[in-house]
C-alpha cells in the first residue's frame, strides 16, 4: 500500500449515515441496509451517532439527497462535531465534490468504506495488491475531489492506502500504477494457478456465503486448524486452503472472502483469483447465518454473485449455521414463555420451509458450539465420495 498506511486508529471516529428510500427500496429495506452500513462503519472503527433517511423517486444527481435534507445533516454534523458522513450508495465524482463543499467534513460512500475495510484487513502481498488495485481504480475518476479540509483530517477511515500522503495523484501516475498492479496480479495469479494444479486431483470443496456467517469457524472445526475468525465483516480476505480428512477420505477445503450486498465492482474484479477457487471447486458449501433476520436476502445476494462468476452447475450443500442463536417466535397461544436463542429443536428445524430451500441438501449446525457437526460431516462425506468415485472408478479402498 502507499506509505503512511494506517491499520489501527488511536482515536475512534464519529459518523452519521445517509440513505434514500426510493420506489425500488422499501422503508424496511432501507433501514436494513443502513444497519448493515453501521456494522461496516463499526468494523472500520467508527461510531454511528445518527441515521438520516429521505424519500426520493431517485437519488438527487447533484447531492444524492435534497437541499433541505443536506442542510439538516450539515447542522447536525456541525453541532455534534461529527468526523465523517457516510452515504449508503456509490456517489459520483460530482456528487462527492458538491457534498464535500457543502458539509465541509470527510465524505465516504459505501464503496469507499468497504475498500477501506479491505485495506485494513489485507495481510498477504496478494490481498494487499488486490486491494490497492481496487482503490486506485476507485480513485482514478475522483482525482478532482476538493479536499479543502485535509489539514483537519489526519488520516483515519477512508484515508488508508493509496493517495493518503501523495498529493500528486495525477491521472497519468495513477494509470501507470494501475498497469503495474495488474501485471503484478497476473504474475501472482499464475503462481496461484500452478499451486492449484499442484494439489493433484483431490476433490475441492469451497465455503461460500455472506460476510460474517461463520465460514472460518466451520473451516477451523473441520480442518482442526486455526484460521482467523472474528465477529466483524470481512475478517478473512485471503483464501485459505486446508486438507481435510473425513473418515478415510481426504479432500481440499477452501475458505473464501465473504460476499456482501453492493460489493464494489472494483473488488470483484481485483479478487478474481479468490473467485477462481470457487470456479474450480467440485462442491459448494453455502453457509447462512440462520439467526440473522435477513438471511434470505443474503442467500439471494450470494447466489446472484455466484451466477456472475459462472460457477457452473455444482453440487451445493446449504448449511444453516448459528442455530444456537436462532429464535423462533411463533408459539401456541397458551405458551407465555419469552422466545430465547436456541429454543428450536433440530427435529423442528428439519420440518421448516428452510429445510427444503432450493431443492438442495440442507443441514442445521452450530459451528461455534459444534452442534450437529456429525450430520454435516456425513452429508459432506457422501458428496465428496460420489465425486471421488466418478473420478477414480477403480479405487475401491473407500468401499
Amino acid at each position: 500500500m502507499g506509505q503512511g498506511h494506517v491499520l489501527v486508529d488511536a482515536v475512534e471516529e464519529t459518523c452519521v449515515l445517509v440513505g434514500v428510500i426510493t420506489s425500488d427500496i422499501t422503508e424496511t429495506q432501507a433501514e436494513e441496509y443502513i444497519d448493515e452500513l453501521a456494522f461496516l462503519a463499526l468494523t472500520a472503527g467508527a461510531v454511528t451517532h445518527k441515521k438520516f433517511f429521505q424519500k426520493l423517486p431517485i437519488p438527487n444527481p447533484k447531492t444524492f439527497v435534497g437541499s433541505g435534507k443536506l442542510e439538516e445533516i450539515r447542522s447536525y454534523v456541525a453541532e455534534n462535531n461529527i468526523d465523517i458522513v457516510i452515504f449508503d450508495d456509490e456517489l459520483s465524482p460530482s456528487q462527492l465534490r458538491n457534498i464535500e463543499r457543502n458539509l465541509e467534513v470527510k465524505i465516504l460512500d459505501r464503496n469507499n468504506l468497504i475498500l477501506d475495510i479491505f485495506a485494513s484487513r489485507a495481510r498477504t502481498a496478494h490481498a494487499k495488491t488486490q486491494v490497492e488495485l481496487a482503490q486506485m481504480q476507485y480513485l482514478l475518476p475522483r482525482l478532482t475531489r476538493m479536499w479543502t479540509h485535509l489539514d483537519r483530517q489526519k488520516g483515519g477511515i477512508g484515508m488508508r492506502g493509496p493517495g493518503e500522503t501523495e498529493i500528486e495523484t495525477d491521472r497519468r501516475i495513477i494509470q501507470q500504477k494501475i498497469a503495474l498492479l495488474k501485471n503484478k496480479l497476473k504474475a501472482i495469479d499464475k503462481q496461484k494457478a500452478v499451486q492449484r494444479g499442484n494439489r493433484g486431483q483431490l476433490v475441492r470443496v469451497a465455503l461460500v456465503g455472506y460476510t460474517n456467517v461463520g465460514k472460518s469457524t466451520i473451516m477451523n472445526v473441520l480442518s482442526k486448524s486455526d484460521v482467523f475468525a472474528e465477529n466483524k465483516l470481512f475478517a478473512t480476505l485471503d483464501t485459505t486452503v486446508r486438507k481435510v480428512v473425513i473418515e478415510n477420505l481426504p479432500f481440499l477445503l477452501t475458505d473464501t472472502v465473504g460476499f456482501i450486498r453492493k460489493l464494489p465492482h472494483q473488488l470483484v474484479e481485483s479478487f478474481k483469483s479468490t473467485l477462481d477457487e470457487v470456479r474450480e471447486s467440485d462442491v459448494l458449501v453455502h453457509v447462512l447465518d440462520i439467526a440473522h433476520p435477513n438471511f434470505e436476502d443474503h442467500f439471494r445476494v450470494v447466489n446472484e454473485t455466484l451466477a456472475e462468476i459462472d460457477k457452473g452447475d455444482k453440487p451445493t450443500i446449504v448449511v444453516f449455521n448459528k442455530v444456537d442463536a436462532y429464535t423462533y417466535e411463533e408459539k401456541a397461544e397458551d405458551d407465555l414463555t419469552p422466545p430465547a436463542p436456541g429454543n428450536v429443536s433440530l427435529e423442528e428445524l428439519k420440518k421448516t420451509w428452510m429445510a427444503k430451500l432450493n431443492d438442495t441438501k440442507c443441514v442445521f449446525i452450530s459451528a461455534k458450539e459444534k452442534g450437529n457437526m456429525d450430520e454435516f460431516k456425513s452429508v459432506l462425506y457422501n458428496e465428496v465420495k460420489q465425486i471421488f468415485q466418478e473420478r477414480y472408478p477403480y479405487h475401491n479402498f473407500l468401499y
